[in-house]
């Protein structure tokens, strides 16, 4: 069988992927790579393979990834660090011997003028590993509604404003659990090499459009109103987020920086992630799930969040 190194494996994707997998009864085929290894303590005991390996330490990479065929790139946290990080995984990976390399990507790279900073990242990742010599599959993942829904959420249903700076925007947010599934199927079937797909919901949305969602499903008042990029860095400034990324930290609840977010809110204001596919269901069989059925399933913690 195929053995697998995950990347990243201690993080929400990587257990997610690994919890499938072992499902599937793929332990003994699993090398999971750590920065600490304790946390995945738990994956020795269902047989799986746990290492030690850091993006910012090359020289732990290729003991870490040895014997592996394939490997599932998890992109890393640190924006504007992960070009460097990833260069140093792909290259222990190629000189290795690993043949297949999957890639958690981001949709609405390819146009340059996409001013999402993490597009560089992605793209310039894409660009090192379609040169690595391995095949390749790029899972190019949109928003995760579980991060702009269960995460930024509960502040949005306590002021009962969902401040943003999108505009008229679209994009289709994606369930976490949605992209977890297509990688899976990605890592376990047969026909992938050397496929870009993009990793979607099912519908595209304003943000006025789903803060209407929340308040219809949840019965309390929520509306959103659009900010300046200006007036956004404001307000994130205010609450104390840093404009660039640092590791570890969690604001008011966000785990990401302004910088960020607001380049974000710009390419989705400007287009540039209006990108809406099918790839969920021709990946797993079933229709990606919508940011309804997410605020529907998680309407008791909205509801409290509003009461609080």
């Amino acid at each position: 069988m195929t053995r697998i190194v995950i990347t990243g494996a201690s993080g929400n994707y990587g257990r997610g992927v690994t919890d499938a997998l072992v499902a599937q009864g793929r332990a003994a085929d699993l090398i999971l790579i750590t920065r600490t290894p304790a946390k995945l303590a738990d994956r020795v005991a269902q047989g799986c393979t746990v290492r030690e390996g850091d993006f910012d330490r090359p020289e732990t990479l290729a003991a870490a990834v040895a014997g592996a065929d394939t490997m599932l790139l998890i992109s890393g946290t640190r924006v504007g660090a992960r070009v460097v990080q990833h260069k140093a995984a792909i290259d222990a990976a190629a000189a290795a011997g690993v043949t297949r390399i999957v890639y958690t990507s981001f949709i609405g790279i390819d146009d340059p003028a996409n001013p999402a900073e993490v597009r560089h990242d992605h793209i310039e990742t894409e660009r090192l590993i379609r040169a690595s010599g391995c095949r390749w599959t790029m899972l190019r993942d949109a928003h995760y509604a579980d991060a702009m829904l269960l995460m930024a959420g509960p502040q949005v249903m306590r002021s009962g404003v969902w401040y943003g700076n999108a505009g008229d925007g679209r994009e289709a947010m994606v369930w976490r659990d949605d992209c977890i599934a297509s990688a899976v199927a990605v890592l376990t079937t047969p026909g992938h090499e050397n496929r870009t797909y993009d990793i979607t919901g099912p519908t595209l949305e304003t943000f006025a459009e789903v803060a209407a969602i929340m308040a219809e499903v949840t019965g309390c008042p929520v509306r959103y109103e659009d900010l300046s990029d200006e007036a956004q860095y404001a307000m994130f400034d205010a609450m104390g987020i840093p404009r660039r990324p640092v590791d570890d930290q969690t604001v008011a609840g966000v785990p990401w920086n302004s910088d960020d977010m607001v380049t974000f809110g710009r390419a989705i204001r400007e287009g540039f992630l209006e990108v809406c596919s099918s790839d969920v269901e021709r990946l797993t069989g079933r229709p990606a799930r919508s940011t309804r059925q997410m605020v529907e399933e998680n309407v008791a913690i909205l509801r409290a969040a509003a009461a609080g």
